[in-house]
């Protein structure tokens, strides 16, 4: 259930370009195999969210918004958060097969914000249509941040003992305030690409059972081979139940700290590590205490560059000189 790795994905690659390959290994018939359909798959999914979720607590009292993007979640997500207790309204749950992330879910959380404060609602949760994202709303109507979700259910995690090896997996675009935060909690952290299958490959690495995206691909490795917003939502849920908490306060446990990204236009690609200088002004930012991250984007001719800290002004002023140092040397 896990996803391909590169090597993978490169050798299928190279068989969908092969025309004598395709040409010759082409099979007909009963060559090509059988499929079997499996009737009660929706039940059985069901069964396996819901069995996420602490047998101890229940759903009751608690009202939801969650918006299904008109996605794979439509039918599955009213039902889970039902049969547990809640009072669940729904909306953007009917596909037409044209309408799925159209103008809704995880890409448009304010939709959700204005009918989580229209019903008065304890939290909303926002789907994408192949529902492996969760984007969450406040009591408040306000939008919680992915790196405080990620921090939140981290804590929640080191709390019930359940956190493999009292650390987690985040992308190199978290942010630092993110990493002193779980660091005052004794939970480490360990960075990686930007991407859900690397958060995976670390988790997997490091053999640990919690990882993230600030974008909302959250991955329960107990539960889930990869993310999964229902999976997500239920975690967030037996948190706010077991805290006793607002979400609003629950999930705002930390101060994002200023950050700063420019993307410069490049007509060519030297390797980072060979531009003279560069090292040097890096390690000038990394012992001024900010963080910062330069790197080439994988599918546009761009570098990415970005500066965080606790202090705007210095932060503003260091990726400005990075910038005018990387443009002079990148032409």
């Amino acid at each position: 259930g896990y996803k391909l790795d590169e090597d993978s994905e490169r050798r299928i690659e190279d068989n969908y370009y092969d025309e004598e390959l395709l040409n010759t290994s082409l099979k007909t018939g009963y060559e090509i195999g059988s499929s079997k359909r499996i009737d009660d798959v929706v039940g059985r999914y069901i069964v396996h969210i819901k069995n996420s979720f602490p047998k101890h607590l229940t759903l009751q009292g608690m009202r939801i918004v969650c918006d299904c993007a008109n996605g794979s979640a439509y039918k599955v997500a009213p039902t889970i958060f039902r049969e547990l207790g809640a009072d669940a309204i729904m909306i953007n749950d009917k596909p037409n097969g044209y309408n799925i992330n159209d103008q809704c879910g995880a890409m448009h959380p304010q939709i959700l914000a204005q009918e989580v404060k229209k019903y008065r609602a304890d939290i909303g949760f926002a789907l994408d249509g192949d529902a492996d994202r969760l984007v969450v709303v406040d009591n408040e109507g306000e939008v919680i941040n992915g790196d405080k979700l990620i921090g939140a259910l981290a804590l929640y995690q080191k709390q019930n003992n359940t956190l493999r090896g009292d650390k987690i997996v985040a992308t190199l675009m978290s942010n630092l305030a993110l990493e002193e935060f779980l660091k005052s909690h004794g939970i480490g952290l360990e960075r990686c690409n930007v991407g859900d299958k690397y958060v995976i490959e670390s988790m997997q690495k490091y053999n640990l059972n919690f990882g993230g995206e600030n974008s909302g691909h959250i991955i329960f490795g107990d539960y889930a081979k990869t993310g999964d917003g229902l999976v997500s939502a239920l975690q967030v849920l037996a948190y706010l139940k077991q805290s006793g908490k607002k979400s609003s306060l629950a999930l705002n446990p930390f101060k994002l700290y200023p950050s700063e990204m420019i993307n410069l236009s490049v007509s060519q690609k030297p390797p980072l590590e060979k531009i003279a200088g560069l090292q040097e002004m890096l390690d000038s930012i990394t012992k001024s205490g900010n963080r910062h991250l330069v790197r080439y984007s994988g599918t546009e001719n761009k570098l990415r560059i970005l500066v965080e800290g606790k202090n705007i002004k210095s932060v503003k002023t260091q990726i400005q000189d990075l910038a005018n140092f990387l443009a002079q040397k990148l032409g």
